[in-house]
């Protein structure tokens, strides 16, 4: 395989690799995105709750009315736990995804610039062959109107 078909293959698996960390980082930030909204809604029904159960004993309410707004307090206490534990992984998943697919476009970017390099130096030794055939040619022509050809 010729070198620039092979930089030419790195470059298109690069770009492949690249995709692919891009719509695993999308899917992962999709992820933690619902994991927050849930989160969200967790604290939202807590906080209205905890209102509730203060309106309540402002009007008075029976002791097993007051054990089952405390336990059910407490459950979403302990489901908030859970999901921040959730939103810390999916945080971390998004930062390592987000690292994963920085080190593809930086080996993409380097891949691109190695082609660039090959695509400069080959252009630089056309026009070198090129001047060395225009040179021949300005000889020849000089050489044959000095009559020396």
């Amino acid at each position: 395989m010729k070198p620039s078909n092979s930089l030419d293959l790195l470059v298109d698996l690069g770009q492949n690799h690249l995709e692919q960390a891009g719509q695993q980082l999308h899917s992962i930030s999709s992820q933690q995105r619902a994991a927050a909204e849930q989160l969200e809604m967790l604290q939202g029904y807590r906080q209205d709750y905890a209102q509730r159960l203060l309106e309540a004993g402002r009007t008075g309410l029976t002791m097993s009315n007051y054990h089952n707004f405390v336990r059910f307090i407490a459950t979403l206490d302990e489901a908030i736990q859970q999901q921040n534990k959730i939103l810390q992984k999916l945080d971390d998943k998004v930062s390592a995804s987000r690292d994963n697919w920085n080190e593809k476009r930086v080996r993409v970017n380097a891949y691109e610039t190695l082609v660039e390099r090959r695509q400069y130096r080959a252009l630089k030794e056309q026009a070198r062959q090129e001047q060395i055939q225009t040179d021949e040619i300005s000889a020849r022509l000089y050489a044959k109107a000095q009559g020396t050809y």
